[in-house]
């Protein structure tokens, strides 16, 4: 079965830290970009990052540049997101995401594949 499933949201308060896992389980992410979104209640969902196959090249949105993390575990075929240092504005739903063509986008249209988001809630 072709699917992405996210786990690790919760609640955390500022200035801590969450680790979000992405579990990819199909044949079309064998060459995938593996991105990272979140989407805020009445905001657009937004890109955070997006990590290559190889694991060798990493793209950040400007927001969380410097304080999260994107990795990935290639015999897992898991990606993770580190997020350190949260701020309340930091609170939305966390999509992982795949794009089949590699490029490593920060549009959404450009990622295929969703899993089903997990929720992060950052107290102050």
């Amino acid at each position: 079965q072709v699917q992405l499933v996210e786990s690790g949201g919760g609640l955390v308060q500022v200035g801590g830290s969450l680790r979000l896992s992405c579990v990819a389980s199909g044949s079309p992410f064998s060459r995938s970009a593996m991105g990272w979104f979140r989407q805020a209640p009445g905001k657009e969902r937004e890109f955070v990052a997006v990590i290559n196959r190889r694991g060798d090249s990493t793209y950040y949105g400007d927001s969380v540049k410097g304080r999260f993390t994107i990795s990935g575990d290639n015999a897992k075929n898991t990606w993770y997101l580190q997020m350190n240092s949260l701020k309340p504005e930091a609170t939305a739903v966390y999509y992982c995401a795949a794009d089949t063509s590699g490029r490593m986008g920060s549009r959404v249209n450009a990622y295929e594949w969703w899993g089903q988001g997990t929720q992060v809630t950052v107290a102050s």
